[in-house]
């Protein structure tokens, strides 16, 4: 039993571990360059890195969701003006 947990574990904990080490080693490269003006550099080149992975993509189709939107309204509108034709209790 132990020898399974240690077969699939291990190499978990070993990918786990390369895999974050790349991101903590981007925040720490700025904090070591004496210059102060090269440090504000790095650290803003820094910020506009993350603010471009945070950006959320722009949608692709934005004419055609209107578009669908609007075509939506108008069957809604339809279906409606049939239920108040609807004789109720009649």
């Amino acid at each position: 039993m132990d020898s399974i947990v240690v077969k699939f574990a291990l190499p978990a904990l070993i990918a786990l571990a390369i895999s974050t080490t790349p991101a903590a080693a981007v925040e720490q490269n700025c904090r070591f360059i004496q210059a102060k003006a090269d440090r504000e550099a790095c650290y803003m080149r820094q910020e506009e890195e993350l603010a471009a992975k945070r950006k959320p993509a722009a949608p692709v189709n934005e004419g055609k969701t209107l578009e669908t939107l609007r075509q939506m309204q108008q069957d809604d509108d339809a279906v409606y003006r049939s239920i108040n034709n609807i004789c109720r209790g009649c």
